[in-house]
């Protein structure tokens, strides 16, 4: 069942500038870096946590539609779906109504609900985009997880070179009350 990144967030949940204060950075040589370092810093605290801080587009393919009707994502807060596809063998698509599918919100793991029946993918597959995320700025994340992408961004550019492949234990305890666990 994997997930695609189809768009992401316009914006980051901590600016350019409030990362420069953070690491007392006063000139502008290094900008660039610091700009990627928060994204990267974002993408792994979102990784942890199988969650997207900021509003991002999605896709989400399968096999085959649940019997049950029920579509576990493995990714919160899921917003909406905006399009449904079904990919036959050979290749041709057919649009499903995103009428048909509703979000179950505040659900984590993330859920939507299909009204049934569906058609079938014969022999393809079925594709759900979705659009995920707190909102649109970074004042609808929880800050604890701006803090956590805050903290990592700062350890990321403090270790340039040095590996820093294990989440840092401050950070993971930021990120541990909002991991989604899957079922």
């Amino acid at each position: 069942m994997p997930l695609s990144l189809l768009t992401p967030p316009s914006a980051e949940p901590v600016t350019l500038a409030e990362m420069k204060t953070y690491l007392r950075v006063e000139h502008d040589d290094e900008d660039e870096l610091i700009g990627r370092l928060i994204a990267a810093a974002r993408q792994a605290c979102e990784s942890a946590t199988r969650r997207a801080f900021l509003t991002q587009s999605w896709r989400l393919t399968r096999a085959r539609w649940p019997h049950s009707g029920q579509i576990d994502v493995p990714l919160a807060p899921l917003a909406a779906v905006t399009a449904a596809r079904i990919r036959n063998a050979d290749g041709a698509e057919t649009e499903v109504d995103p009428a048909r599918f509703k979000v179950v919100a505040g659900a984590a793991p993330g859920l939507i609900l299909a009204r049934r029946p569906l058609p079938a993918p014969a022999g393809g597959t079925v594709e759900l985009d979705l659009v995920a995320g707190y909102g649109d700025s970074a004042a609808s994340v929880p800050a604890d997880l701006v803090e956590a992408v805050r903290r990592l961004a700062a350890r990321l550019y403090d270790s340039r070179g040095l590996d820093a492949a294990a989440m840092p234990a401050d950070v993971a305890a930021l990120l541990q009350p909002h991991r989604v666990v899957a079922l």
